[in-house]
Formats: C-alpha cells, structure tokens, sequence
C-alpha cells in the first residue's frame, strides 16, 4: 500500500496481480484499488483522471478522462471515496501514476490531486 497527501485530500493505493483474469501468455492484469480521503472542511468532486502507465518493455500509455469508472463521485468532508479499477500491462512488471483533476464545491476551484506512483509486479518476479 502507498498514499500520497495533496491539498488535504490522501490518495492510497493498493494493488493486486489477477493471473486468473489474463486472458493469454501476452498480457498480465492488475487490478488497483484507490481510496480518496477528503481531509479538508471542504465538500470536494472528482472531475478528471490522468495517468501515465509505464511497462518493463518500454511502452508508455497516457489514459485521460472524466470521472473513475464512470463516476464522478462528490466527496464530504472528512469523508473517503473508494473504487477499484484495472491495468493490463505486456510484460510482467510496470508501474503507473497520475492525478486527479478536482473541484472545490464552495468556490469553485479546481485543482490536482496526485496519485503516487506504484508498482505493478507478477509475484513470482519477487523471487
């Protein structure tokens, strides 16, 4: 697990390697789950994703879009947005980062949220 703090909102990743979910000896799935804790007095909307997805064969992909799986989900103060999504890399390991584009309810402001980077690993790489 790692987590990352940007303008009182916590980002926490947790990954998970889905062999079971491949759907051939060329791609390897990945399925991450985010939590977003609004730590703010502020009501908060996640509008935007971006993310940068590196794999170990030296493809880079760029995902950008409204929402996280097909929300845009308003977060309470001192509230917490969970939801589970996945990557499908060509190689064994990667890593991802990214950031979310946020808005501010009482003024509306927007502004990014960083998503810390983190690894992607097979298990049996660990060895």
């Amino acid at each position: 697990m790692i987590s990352a703090i940007t303008n009182d909102v916590r980002v926490i990743v947790e990954v998970f390697y889905r062999p079971n979910q491949q759907v051939n000896n060329t791609e390897f799935i990945f399925a991450y789950r985010i939590t977003i804790e609004n730590y703010s007095d502020y009501t908060i909307q996640l509008m935007r994703r971006h993310w940068t997805i590196f794999d170990s064969n030296g493809q880079v992909r760029e995902v950008e879009g409204e929402g996280v799986v097909g929300e845009q989900p308003i977060i309470q103060p001192h509230e917490f947005h969970q939801y589970t999504s996945f990557c499908n890399l060509r190689s064994d390991i990667g890593k991802m980062k990214g950031n979310y584009t946020v808005l501010r309810h009482a003024d509306n402001k927007i502004f990014p949220i960083d998503v810390p980077e983190f690894l992607m690993m097979a298990p049996f790489r660990m060895n």
